[in-house]
């Protein structure tokens, strides 16, 4: 097939350097911009190092109408923005990063209907949109988590989550939380029971289990914080996220193991391993990794999620791949180090 003509607007930070990480070697993409207005004209690598010797492209402020589809890895808010000031045409596709389009009422804005792009569970209308709104990282965790459970009602009691998360998670600005000197070996907590991650995950949960969502007057996340006691926490590491989640379950750990096997055969990203899993096996890599034990009455899943690409980058190109009618796995086979 002719090469998709991609632009990148946002380039410049973790998301937009992981997305060109994996786009200038995927085998039917072109780039054609990267945009950036504050580091016009720069190459590259002068803001990625790790692309040096990898490509000779330049930052640009400019938007070139002439491609295929549109990457946004623009701080929330900013999607919005954007395409209030650029029309894009309607024979773009548009992939957006950031958490403007996710929930049900931002779905639709101006003429363009968006998708919430989580492959493991709206493949088929992904593969048949023209707009998608890539889910956050750790929803991207902790739904892949809990979505074999919901696609047979199982979600019947509170849902407890301890999740930890990277500090390219945070974005690329340095801030109080993020600089080298308070992340290292240090550990914290925020937004417990308020994560604003909690609505897109409650939506998606109420999609396979009809009811798992409260219907009252109370806002979206209050309604999700119901369900789910979400702690986040900050690790003292650059990339990965790892969930422990536990909930009541009369599922025997054989019959939970082929619940999770069976919903995930047929997604090649997603993983369901029967010893316990490692956050070293995913970083670098698009892959999720889930492993199960039960304790009782309680069935306890981990998941470890490479942050910024399965929770961010590598997912938006798996959504193109759908997209655009190819393997959902082309250009994403990264291998972890290990070490």
């Amino acid at each position: 097939m002719s090469k998709i003509k991609v632009g990148i607007v946002g380039s410049a930070g973790y998301t937009g350097g992981e997305l060109l990480r994996v786009l200038i070697y995927h085998p039917v993409v072109d780039i054609i911009f990267v945009n950036s207005i504050s580091n016009a004209g720069n190459k590259v690598y002068d803001v990625h190092a790790d692309l040096f010797g990898d490509t000779e492209l330049s930052f640009t402020s400019d938007f070139h109408a002439d491609i295929d589809v549109l990457f946004m890895c623009v701080g929330h808010g900013d999607a919005r923005k954007f395409l209030e000031k650029n029309p894009v045409s309607d024979t773009v596709k548009i992939i957006d990063l950031s958490q403007d389009f996710r929930l049900t009422s931002n779905h639709t804005f101006q003429d363009r209907n968006f998708i919430y792009g989580l492959p493991e569970l709206n493949r088929k209308a992904i593969s048949t949109a023209d707009n998608v709104a890539n889910p956050g990282c750790f929803a991207t965790n902790i739904q892949l988590s809990l979505l074999p459970l919901a696609s047979e009602g199982q979600l019947t009691d509170q849902i407890h989550v301890n999740a930890t998360t990277g500090s390219t998670g945070a974005g690329q600005k340095p801030g109080a939380t993020t600089h080298f000197s308070w992340r290292s070996n240090n550990l914290s907590v925020y937004k417990s029971f308020e994560h604003q991650h909690l609505q897109e995950i409650s939506e998606s949960l109420n999609q396979l289990q009809q009811g798992f969502l409260p219907v009252d007057q109370r806002s979206l996340l209050e309604r999700a914080a119901d369900r789910i006691n979400f702690i986040p926490q900050r690790g003292a590491f650059a990339r990965g996220i790892f969930s422990s989640i536990y909930i009541k379950s009369n599922l025997s750990i054989g019959e939970a193991h082929q619940l999770y096997a069976d919903y995930y055969e047929k997604h090649p990203f997603t993983w369901v391993s029967k010893t316990s899993v490692d956050l070293k096996q995913v970083v670098n890599t698009n892959k999720s990794i889930i492993s199960l034990e039960k304790h009782g009455d309680n069935l306890l899943i981990l998941n470890a999620t490479d942050n910024l690409l399965k929770g961010a980058s590598g997912q938006a190109v798996q959504n193109m791949n759908l997209m655009f009618g190819l393997d959902e796995r082309e250009g994403l086979n990264l291998k972890s180090s290990g070490f």
